[in-house]
């Protein structure tokens, strides 16, 4: 059995960290990280605003990232052989084609605001944390291509208000989590809903 599970939410939501938690405790687990997808810096473009348009789907090479998926879909063995994932001992001696379970974590910020990517959940997550909070923690994070001055009030927190109506728009099934509680409830809430799932569907 395959189940591809979504991490979505806002910058500095902590949806790294539950993904991390996530890989250690679910079985032959893989996980596809949007942030992979960046285009290079000068590929960007700078917008109406005056910043450089980070924080939209065109920064992303989304085909690439769909073909990646895609990959685990088709051979999710493969892919996490090719990933470094180690994998059950059982899925390593079964010749057979009996049901081994496989999970495939995709996280990042926009990913249910992307339609090739919307339909292939089974559970979407997405964690949100109020506009104080995201800019304290944004400010305390170093990034490769650091941030200019006024860019969070300017472009990103804008951007992530246009991304989410357009993603509750676009999504019925999300799981909303509260990224102001601890690191401990949202890991339980998230591997238990996921737990729910591999059972009823086993």
């Amino acid at each position: 059995m395959k189940i591809i599970i979504g991490i979505g939410g806002v910058t500095n939501g902590g949806k790294t960290t539950l993904t991390n938690r996530l890989l250690k405790s679910l079985p032959n687990c893989c996980v596809v990280h949007q942030d992979d997808f960046f285009k290079n810096p000068n590929q960007i473009e700078v917008g109406e605003d005056g910043f450089r348009q980070w924080d939209v789907i065109t920064a992303l090479d989304m085909e690439a990232m769909v073909n990646t998926v895609k990959g685990w879909q088709e051979n999710p063995v493969k892919f996490a052989r090719s990933h470094g994932v180690s994998l059950s001992s059982e899925v390593e001696k079964s010749d057979s084609k009996q049901e081994e379970v496989h999970v495939l974590i995709v996280e990042g910020f926009l990913i249910y605001n992307y339609k090739p990517l919307i339909d292939i959940y089974d559970k979407c997550f997405y964690i949100s944390i109020p506009y104080e909070e995201c800019k304290r923690r944004r400010s305390t994070r170093t990034y490769t291509v650091p941030d200019p001055p006024g860019l969070f009030d300017g472009h990103v927190w804008p951007m992530y208000l246009k991304h989410r109506t357009e993603m509750e728009n676009n999504c019925a099934s999300i799981e909303y989590l509260d990224g102001m509680t601890s690191k401990e409830d949202i890991f339980n809430k998230v591997f238990e809903s996921v737990q729910n799932s591999l059972l009823n569907n086993s």
